[in-house]
């Protein structure tokens, strides 16, 4: 089964609870394959009306040639909190416990939500897809990617619209313009997985 990217692979940690990541190399998380210009921490360029600002989580490539249904599953267990729905900058996001220790997950670029608000989640099933070839044409290609972010805190809270319904967080994206914003909102994802669930213990 597809966890996240490509094929299920679970790393057996001290209380041997699962997690779920993405490696199409059972041994070596580095398999995961990221974007050009999609590693965390990257100092964006600024552009119209968004100052310079540090990329957030990390971008990752279709793991195949499915452009109708590649399926997207989350990180680990926990409840849907907020969601959007329409356009390439449509997110889900979820938030997660381990030991009392709350932690939050952002899937942004993706289409066809199969899950609904305050639904529980686990790592076998999908949540959403990458965007399919119509969407891409019409939004484009640069999205044939999805954006995974992990927060150290919650997101921020927003009133939701007749518009967007289901939004009710938004995460810190575009207002990380230091490292020390990057560092005190996010984990990098790669570390996370790779660390989870001592890296919870860090300051």
């Amino acid at each position: 089964m597809l966890i996240l990217i490509i094929l299920s692979y679970i790393i057996t940690i001290s209380d041997n609870l699962p997690l779920h990541i993405y490696s199409p190399v059972k041994s070596d998380i580095s398999a995961i394959k990221l974007s050009k210009i999609g590693q965390f921490g990257l100092l964006r360029k600024p552009r119209p009306g968004i100052p310079a600002h540090y990329h957030t989580g990390i971008d990752i490539k279709r793991p195949s040639d499915n452009y109708e249904d590649e399926p997207v599953f989350p990180i680990y267990k926990g409840k849907v909190i907020s969601m959007r729905r329409d356009g390439p900058y449509a997110n889900l996001i979820i938030e997660h416990e381990y030991n009392s220790k709350k932690f939050w997950s952002l899937y942004e670029h993706i289409s066809g939500i199969i899950v609904n608000l305050k639904e529980n989640v686990n790592p076998d099933q999908p949540i959403v897809h990458f965007m399919n070839t119509n969407e891409l044409d019409r939004y484009g290609w640069q999205f044939d990617h999805f954006h995974l972010e992990i927060l150290k805190v919650q997101p921020v809270k927003m009133v939701s619209t007749r518009e967007h319904p289901d939004l009710f967080y938004k995460s810190y994206s575009l207002v990380c313009y230091t490292e020390e914003d990057l560092n005190k909102y996010y984990y990098n994802p790669i570390e996370f997985l790779q660390s989870f669930p001592d890296i919870l213990e860090k300051p």
